[in-house]
């Protein structure tokens, strides 16, 4: 038995963008015994993923983690968040360890000075190449997301205008730059003519209600009133996904769903775009390229400079556009 432990510790689209490794690993290296070690709060992304012989979570007590990982016995620690905690990780640990290259210079140079060096690669080939010596390559089959059928909607879960089919609106963001404007939404959700569900946390839950009080039949507020997997069946269940940099974006791409996706503070040369492997699946890249932008690699809670015009520039009407187009071929 070969055992190797990968580590990424947040966030949720990060950790989804991790699965092709986790997977690979599992299925390419021979008696490969594939542990993950992430943050107790992200534990349900990962929990049900049948490539993780077993899932290890940071908490409170760092100490009892660590004696517990060195009485297992890694060949190798496979580090794809590589920041000051995980060094310290594979200190403790003393194996043998690789990690994926961050290009934090790069990026800085795109943000601080609009200087472009980064390759145009994407996030999980740069992670795949942590475990390129093992001999692992990518089997070109995307993302993974796996939820258990307990996180599965019932159809009480759902009204009645859904039933036959909606589009999925997600409006909730980690950081603000990354949000399209609410009036935005509302007006997109508006002029569409099919109906909608909003997806977001507790803290969008009010956002929601806003949008949603246009039309309260066709637009249903999904909004802080389901966990993150059952979230992700909502998008498992879609025709097709409008939303920013998020989370949610990652796990629709890994249900090979088409994607509107609207790009604020970040940009799509960070290489996090929807990944879909080899498959080719119908999806948009929606940015308007300000001087000011990239302004970060993250994203702030407000514009820093004030105007915010990365996303109020994006106008509904575009999205309406594709989105309608969609709606009247075969992927609505």
């Amino acid at each position: 038995m070969r055992r190797f432990l990968i580590i990424r510790l947040s966030s949720i689209g990060d950790i989804v963008l991790t699965t092709p490794v986790i997977r690979c690993l599992k299925q390419q290296v021979p008696d490969a015994e594939v542990h993950v070690l992430t943050k107790a709060s992200f534990r349900s992304i990962l929990q049900h993923n049948p490539y993780i012989d077993r899932l290890h979570l940071l908490d409170k007590n760092y100490l009892l983690l660590i004696d517990q990982l060195k009485q297992l016995g890694f060949e190798q620690v496979i580090d794809l968040h590589h920041n000051a905690k995980t060094l310290r990780i594979k200190r403790d640990l003393g194996v043998s360890a690789s990690s994926f290259h961050k290009l934090n210079i790069e990026k800085y140079l795109l943000t601080a000075f609009k200087v472009n060096v980064l390759p145009e690669k994407h996030i999980v080939d740069r992670y795949l190449d942590a475990v390129k010596p093992l001999g692992v390559v990518n089997d070109g089959r995307g993302l993974d997301y796996f939820i258990s059928e307990a996180d599965q909607l019932k159809k009480e879960d759902m009204p009645g205008a859904q039933w036959g089919g909606f589009v999925a609106v997600v409006i909730g963001a980690a950081l603000g730059t990354k949000r399209w404007p609410t009036d935005h939404f509302k007006s997109f959700c508006q002029q569409l003519n099919h109906p909608i569900v909003l997806l977001g946390g507790e803290e969008d839950r009010e956002r929601g209600a806003e949008i949603a009080s246009t039309d309260p039949i066709k637009i249903y507020n999904a909004c802080g009133k389901f966990s993150l997997n059952e979230s992700a069946d909502w998008v498992r269940r879609s025709k097709f996904v409008v939303t920013g940099d998020t989370g949610l974006m990652h796990i629709a791409a890994a249900y090979r769903k088409p994607i509107i996706s609207i790009w604020g503070n970040t940009v799509p040369a960070f290489g996090m775009t929807p990944y879909y492997g080899s498959d080719e699946v119908p999806h948009e890249l929606l940015e308007n390229k300000v001087w000011c932008r990239p302004c970060s690699k993250i994203g702030y809670d407000r514009c820093p400079i004030g105007h915010f015009s990365c996303m109020r520039k994006i106008e509904p009407e575009k999205v309406l556009t594709i989105a309608r187009q969609w709606l009247h071929s075969s992927i609505g």
